[in-house]
Formats: C-alpha cells, sequence, structure tokens
C-alpha cells in the first residue's frame, strides 16, 4: 500500500490502537502493521510527532514506564481522545458509505 495512504487518517489509527490500553511507540507500530494484516507500516518518523502532537492537543497522555533497564514512554487515550475517536469513527464510516457509492453504485442502489 502506497505510504500516502494513510495520509488524513494517521491520527485515527493512533487512537484505535490505543482504545484498548497505554502502548509505547513500537508497540503501536507494530499494533497497525497486525491490525492492518501487514498492509500498514508507519515510521518512528511518522508516529511520533503525530504522538506529540495528540498529546499536546489534549488527546493522549503519557508516562515514563520502566522496561528492564530501559525507560519507555507510554501513550494512553484521556477521555478527549475517546470522543475524538468516536469523531473519527463516524467521519470514516460516512467517507467509506460515500466512496463505495460512486465506485460501487450497483451494490449500493437498490434495483429498479
Amino acid at each position: 500500500m502506497r505510504a500516502d495512504a494513510v495520509r488524513g487518517h494517521l491520527d485515527g489509527l493512533l487512537l484505535a490502537v490505543l482504545e484498548a490500553g497505554p502502548l509505547h511507540g513500537y508497540a503501536i507500530i507494530a499494533a497497525v502493521q497486525e491490525r492492518s494484516g501487514g498492509a500498514l507500516e508507519l515510521r518512528t518518523g511518522t508516529i511520533y510527532p503525530a504522538l506529540n502532537r495528540l498529546e499536546r492537543v489534549g488527546l493522549l497522555s503519557s508516562s515514563w514506564q520502566a522496561d528492564g533497564e530501559r525507560r519507555r514512554r507510554c501513550y494512553a487515550l484521556t477521555d478527549a481522545g475517546r470522543r475524538a475517536l468516536a469523531t473519527e469513527r463516524t467521519a470514516w464510516h460516512e467517507f467509506t458509505t460515500a466512496i463505495g457509492s460512486v465506485l460501487n453504485p450497483a451494490q449500493t442502489r437498490p434495483a429498479t
């Protein structure tokens, strides 16, 4: 899948994988890749600026957690992040319905 395919949908993807609970950056990347069946491969240079931005606007919170001798920043949804995710899902459903109506008109219109 083209790298620019997630453009405009990255926030929703990140919020969705964090819905189940806090994750660190590499776990977020792995979750997106796993959920997409390997079709989406996010790079660290893509997700960390997005995670920082989502935290700045209050959709995520973060904390440092120890993993052996290593410390990792873990991200979690805030209440505002959960509301934003619900909005993203509604917008995504409306978008895919509209695109589906154009690409597959016979499947979306009743036969006359």
